[in-house]
């Protein structure tokens, strides 16, 4: 039910109009009965003025003792059928030229009498009289000596037309009425549609739907009233949109993480048993042959030192994968210089380099600075100079600084070793990832090493790329934002 009276109800515009139009007609009206009256008024006052020149004659002539018989109104006046009447203040009729006999009949009550009376002068516009049957206007005056004459014109046709209001100014009026109508239903019109549109966009916004309207609102009040609503539900919009984007990014990110850190602890799992599995066959052997010569021995002994190391290893780059995974909030950052923390890297990795034939150069500016963590920016050189020591098969290692400009600083770190196969240079990046898992192992690498160079250099807002290099050797290209 509700639903249809709501579809059978007027625009708002009509509504408006139709309200706009009632209210002019009314004002109108009310103006026009009011202005009728008034000069309705007018010409009666206009006429008993006339008449009350007549009895203040009349009086003038009965006060000098002339007889109102005798005193000559014909061209005094221009009313024909003009009524003259003399009346004591008692009301009693002693003279009336319409009538043959007078009949006592007391006039106190009449209006023009009673008024005459009290205020000196007073009229009856219409009034029928019992004595000639006929309606007259009546005006009545009293005079000094106490009496009272009352002139009266016939209420006929034509002074109904006296009377009656000019029609020119009704035409005038109901034109007036007219233009305002009209002027009245163009503006509710287009108040009405802009209400209309404004009246759709809250049910479209009501269901959450996309406007789509971009047409603006006129330049006025209740234009930018709508035109900021509608910037707002945009901006509204645009930011729900926003927070659904980075709430389904974080949750994919959430989901990335979780597969990443389930695949860590697997591989984790899987590091940690060979280590562990080769120190408990040692240490069993060992407890199982108590008479196991010294040489022997010591090489099982060894073998669980190794494997400790290793494992040791392999804890503290997990304990620094997970810090990095923990985000920026878990690692501080300060100003860096990379000229010195990368030639403390290369002074502590010399001695091992030179001892398995490889000469570090170091080719960089005095001052290099960035805002990082110096430990972490240490583990990215530390690690690209063990990998390339442990697996370039090179002999010469450089560290360069290439193309920097004031929003970056960009290093590159290659050797003159073989590099490593195509297939495998989008993925030396990843946790765990081996090209030769035996010859790894046995070098002491737990699989980390590229995975926290990149992770470390991911943090700093930086990047790292991997490729061979035409004249043999593998290059990593190293990107840090300047500190500003």
């Amino acid at each position: 039910m509700a639903t249809a009276s709501r579809k059978i109800r007027l625009p708002y515009s009509k509504r408006l109009f139709m309200w706009l139009a009632g209210y002019s007609i009314l004002l109108m009206g009310c103006f026009v009965t009011f202005q009728y009256h008034r000069e309705k008024k007018f010409k009666a006052d206009e006429i008993n003025s006339q008449l009350q020149l007549i009895n203040t004659y009349i009086i003038t002539e009965i006060e000098k003792g002339i007889d109102i018989r005798d005193i000559e109104l014909d061209d005094f006046h221009m009313f024909d059928d003009l009524r003259v009447s003399v009346i004591e203040s008692t009301g009693n009729i002693i003279y009336d030229n319409a009538l043959d006999s007078i009949r006592e009949i007391s006039h106190i009550d009449r209006k023009e009498i009673a008024e005459a009376i009290r205020y000196g002068v007073g009229y009856t516009v219409r009034r029928h009289s019992r004595n000639t049957e006929q309606s007259y206007f009546y005006s009545a005056k009293k005079g000094d000596t106490g009496i009272i004459v009352r002139s009266a014109i016939p209420y006929t046709v034509s002074f109904t037309g006296l009377l009656r209001a000019d029609y020119g100014f009704l035409w005038f009026t109901g034109v007036v009425a007219t233009v305002m109508c009209l002027l009245g239903y163009f503006a509710t019109r287009r108040l009405g549609q802009n209400i209309s549109r404004l009246n759709a966009f809250a049910e479209l916004a009501e269901k959450g739907e996309k406007i789509c309207d971009s047409e603006p609102f006129p330049h006025d009040e209740l234009g930018e009233i709508s035109n900021n609503i509608v910037r707002l539900y945009s901006r509204l919009q645009t930011a729900l949109s926003e927070r659904d984007r980075e709430h389904s990014a974080a949750l994919r990110e959430q989901k990335e993480k979780e597969r990443i850190k389930k695949r860590l602890t697997n591989n984790i799992n899987h590091e940690l048993k060979t280590p562990v599995a080769s120190i408990q066959v040692c240490l069993e052997t060992i407890k199982a042959h108590k008479d196991m010569n010294a040489e022997k021995r010591m090489e099982f002994i060894d073998r669980c030192l190794n494997n400790s190391e290793r494992l040791k290893k392999l804890l503290t780059d997990v304990s620094l994968i997970t810090r990095m995974d923990d985000g920026n909030d878990a690692i501080e950052m300060t100003p860096v210089d990379l000229y010195p923390t990368i030639n403390a890297v290369a002074e502590e990795i010399t001695p091992i380099a030179e001892a398995k034939g490889f000469e570090i150069e170091v080719d960089i500016s005095r001052h290099l600075p960035l805002i990082g963590n110096r430990s972490l920016i240490e583990s990215v050189f530390r690690n690209l100079l063990d990998n390339a020591i442990a697996y370039s098969g090179g002999n010469r290692i450089v560290i360069r600084q290439i193309n920097s400009n004031d929003d970056n600083i960009a290093i590159a770190l290659f050797d003159n070793g073989n590099g490593i196969p195509e297939e495998h240079l989008p993925k030396i990046f990843e946790r765990f990832y081996r090209i030769d898992k035996g010859r790894s192992r046995a070098a002491g690498g737990t699989g980390l090493g590229l995975s926290i160079v990149k992770n470390a250099i991911l943090l700093h807002h930086g990047s790292i790329t991997a490729e061979n290099l035409a004249t043999g050797g593998l290059m990593f290209n190293i990107i840090f934002p300047k500190a500003v």
